[in-house]
């Protein structure tokens, strides 16, 4: 008969890739630094489609350990993909997520969860004292952070950095796209979550190798566009494209009424002054823009009515009673 094991009180979710030296020395740190640790927990591994020898490992070490699980991925999702995998099997009412490279410290993850039951849902790692390349990896960071912190208005030292503590709830109700990991503090801090930080070991590299370039900043600023139109106008996106589309056809409307000026006491023809050319482009831009905002009015509406899904997130019910009113 099967053993029946307990539900989790923590998950901890590890996205892999090509990281064959680390995951068995990594677990045995997680083990070890979880050892007072007074609830059951799992440990979730997913594998991004390693090409290595790391799901090998991973097996081994599932079969050492009936805490632990793995994911294996067909191919290279990202590392968004491997996340959002993890936190959709997590069973705990507590989730961490960490990277696999061993750079984050397992010895963290109980300070972590101390500040998390102190009435916040979300505990972001900041790696104050990071140990990494300056070029490649640092100051790139830098300025990612401070621009996704200056456009989401949520201030946040590292959101690149995976090791992060969560209530399950919170966690749950974030779908991850694209690479939009980073950006889980501004989507929790959206949705009414109630985000910290704090210090944390960041360790060298001993094994394998970085996956991450400065090319990376490219797509963190595309990435932060999705993000904040997404944030602020993802029910009411004519809001964004009716304000662009009105100050367009303004705009338009006010370089004709210039043209007209310049005929009437300039003596300059219509059809000789470039500005009128320029008016009708910008009234055409406007116009345009306006009933994109119509239709992207229209899907959301058919997005959330054909899902039945709500355009809002409740938090708790105080003083509801069962009793019914006659009509």
């Amino acid at each position: 008969m099967k053993d029946v094991q307990p539900r989790p009180k923590l998950s901890i979710v590890i996205p892999v890739y090509n990281e064959e030296e680390n995951v068995d020395p990594l677990f045995e740190e997680i083990t070890q630094a979880l050892r007072y640790y007074e609830h059951p927990y799992e440990i979730i591994f997913v594998d991004d489609g390693s090409t290595d020898r790391t799901p090998q490992m991973l097996h081994q070490i599932c079969q050492r350990d009936p805490r632990v699980k793995s994911v294996i991925f067909r191919s290279n999702f990202g590392q968004t993909a491997a996340l959002s995998a993890g936190f959709d099997l997590a069973l705990g009412d507590l989730v961490v997520s960490m990277d696999g490279d061993r750079q984050n410290d397992p010895a963290d993850i109980l300070m972590l969860l101390g500040i998390l039951n102190q009435g916040y849902d979300l505990v972001c790692g900041w790696r104050r004292k990071r140990k990494d390349a300056f070029l490649s990896r640092k100051l790139p960071s830098v300025i990612a952070n401070r621009l996704i912190a200056l456009v989401t208005g949520v201030f946040v030292h590292d959101y690149g950095c995976t090791l992060k503590a969560y209530k399950r709830e919170i966690i749950k109700n974030i779908k991850l796209y694209g690479e939009m990991h980073r950006f889980i503090p501004a989507y929790a801090s959206w949705i009414g979550a109630k985000v910290t930080e704090v210090e944390v070991n960041h360790r060298p590299r001993e094994a394998g190798a970085s996956k991450y370039s400065i090319l990376r900043i490219f797509k963190v600023i595309l990435d932060l566009i999705t993000v904040k139109f997404l944030c602020d106008y993802s029910t009411s996106p004519i809001y964004f494209f009716g304000t662009f589309g009105m100050i367009l056809t303004g705009s338009g409307f006010l370089t004709g009424l210039i043209t007209l000026i310049e005929k009437y006491y300039h003596g300059v023809w219509v059809h000789k002054n470039p500005l009128i050319l320029l008016a009708i482009l910008l009234v055409i831009l406007g116009v345009q823009f306006i009933m994109i905002g119509l239709l992207a009015e229209i899907l959301i509406r058919t997005y959330h009515e054909s899902q039945n899904k709500k355009t809002y997130l409740v938090k708790e019910i105080i003083g509801q009673t069962r009793i019914q009113f006659l009509p």
